[in-house]
């Protein structure tokens, strides 16, 4: 116990360090410093990094506590502070992986989707609805269509009005196929994704609106197309 003891005062700097190194990593993505493909394993051996030095520190505070070395006690909290909030947010995120389906591509309707714009080379395929219906169905039953009773015009003036504040990039409207096309990209990683927002007249009135969001990289995009398309969805209603 006395060697952890002497050690602590170097995890504390340490901890830093790999705390600093999750946003390092992610922003090293969005910048185009590095790939996401040597970001995410660097990614997973900095949270086993983490959960290591929390273990130290754990058993180091209560050491400490017991001996009452008080010193040694707030290096141990401290280590704990710093590390705490991105090893919790890794491990969200992995168990979010592991309780969702491994989708890159929602949809609002799988038997029409809205058509996705001209995507770079390499992007991840567009998938099918063989492929996603009854998955995405169990994940996200809420994922559907929606229906208002504005006219064809004025939804997709509105839609445009939606994607601007949302933030979105390249937006590109066609008024003869009521189509909006788009891309957004995550805060962190820079991840680019591809959105398509139909606006179709139904002949017994209104307005049906349908929403595609792909992801171009990666194989499961954590519910993150799911919850833009929601978000969208819901500020078209208000």
């Amino acid at each position: 116990m006395n060697k952890l003891f002497k050690l602590m005062p170097v995890l504390l700097p340490v901890s830093i360090i790999v705390a600093l190194s999750f946003p390092a990593l992610a922003l090293g993505v969005r910048f185009d410093i590095w790939g996401f493909r040597l970001a995410l394993p660097l990614l997973a051996g900095a949270a086993l990094t983490a959960a290591i030095l929390l273990a130290l520190a754990g058993v180091g505070l209560l050491a400490a506590l017991r001996r009452q070395q008080k010193k040694t006690a707030l290096q141990g909290i401290w280590i704990i502070v710093v590390l705490a909030v991105p090893v919790a947010m890794v491990f969200s995120h992995g168990l979010k992986a592991s309780q969702l389906p491994v989708l890159y591509d929602i949809s609002t309707s799988w038997d029409n989707p809205p058509p996705i714009a001209e995507r770079p080379e390499g992007a991840n395929p567009l998938q099918s609805a063989e492929t996603n219906r009854e998955l995405q169905r169990a994940a996200y039953p809420e994922v559907t269509s929606l229906v208002l009773s504005q006219p064809r015009e004025e939804v997709l003036a509105r839609v445009e009005q939606v994607a601007k504040t949302f933030g979105w990039g390249n937006i590109s409207v066609d008024t003869e196929t009521g189509i909006l096309t788009a891309s957004d990209t995550t805060f962190w990683f820079g991840f680019v994704d591809d959105v398509a927002v139909r606006v179709t007249a139904l002949a017994e009135g209104g307005t049906q609106v349908d929403v595609r969001s792909v992801s171009r990289v990666g194989k499961s995009d954590l519910g993150k197309n799911a919850d833009r398309i929601r978000s969208f969805l819901a500020a078209l209603r208000v």
